[in-house]
């Protein structure tokens, strides 16, 4: 029987990605969890009942990025020549930032046990992250002999600067859950039997409100990493003037006028 190496649930508009490798630590350079992440972004991309999404990993590892097996035996997107070996990436884990990049809803990691090299990279590719007391986070590639192949020197430079990044990339020690939180690198830090609620809570914050606002915001706060400020200003004006026009809107204002909570229907 094969077990599907990505879990998906759906409750409350809020979908729940379970990488499902726990007997290898949920790598995430394989072909079938490549394929199963980019698939999952393009169904809640054309899918406006889903409004957030909540990453985890099952067993004690979020996620130990690479297969180092698959590294020490040159096999899978590790083997071939250096051509081949470009092309490997580019085609294979390359794939799963520009991905969530791209992923319309705002995505909550529960980060649940060690977030490795491309795993702490999975992390960061998320909007949001709540961590368990037993998480740990290390940008390990060096300490390898290689370096992170997957945009992990774009993604930490952004998460939290570019001297604390350094800082993890160029000696690759591990941060734990509590440093995390103080550098910026997550939101919340819980104990490991609050952390999915913890995560699907903060989800649910996002939820809530109208999603054609949430999808054009978060798309707002990624056009904000490269594009000028008059740029940004234009797209937001664009932007707000289909929002207005949204019956989700007009609710949101009934709402507030009424005192009540606002009732949804991504229109």
């Amino acid at each position: 029987m094969t077990t599907s190496p990505l879990l998906v649930e759906r409750a409350d508009h809020i979908e729940t990605w379970t990488l499902n490798l726990p007997d290898s630590r949920n790598p995430i350079s394989d072909p079938a969890i490549v394929d199963a992440l980019c698939d999952r972004v393009a169904a809640v991309n054309a899918d406006h009942d889903v409004r957030a999404v909540v990453l985890t990993g099952a067993g004690s590892a979020f996620s130990a990025g690479g297969n180092v097996k698959d590294m020490v035996d040159k096999a899978g997107m590790f083997g071939g020549s250096p051509y081949e070996l470009r092309n490997g990436y580019r085609g294979g884990i390359q794939r799963i930032p520009r991905a969530l990049y791209h992923c319309e809803v705002p995505v909550v990691a529960a980060v649940n046990g060690p977030a490795v090299g491309a795993g702490c990279d999975l992390a960061v590719m998320c909007d949001l992250r709540v961590a368990s007391t037993k998480a740990w986070f290390a940008e390990s590639f060096v300490q390898l002999g290689i370096i992170p192949g997957d945009g992990g020197a774009w993604l930490l430079t952004k998460a939290i600067g570019p001297a604390r990044a350094a800082e993890m990339a160029l000696t690759g020690d591990r941060v734990k859950a509590e440093q995390a939180a103080a550098w910026g690198l997550v939101n919340e830090v819980v104990e490991p039997e609050n952390l999915l609620e913890a995560a699907h809570a903060l989800a649910a914050r996002v939820a809530k409100n109208p999603p054609h606002a949430v999808r054009m915001a978060k798309k707002l706060l990624r056009e904000s990493q490269h594009q000028s400020l008059e740029s940004l200003l234009e797209l937001s004006a664009a932007m707000q003037a289909l929002a207005h026009h949204t019956a989700d809107h007009r609710e949101a204002l009934a709402a507030f006028g009424e005192k009540r909570a606002g009732e949804y229907t991504g229109r």
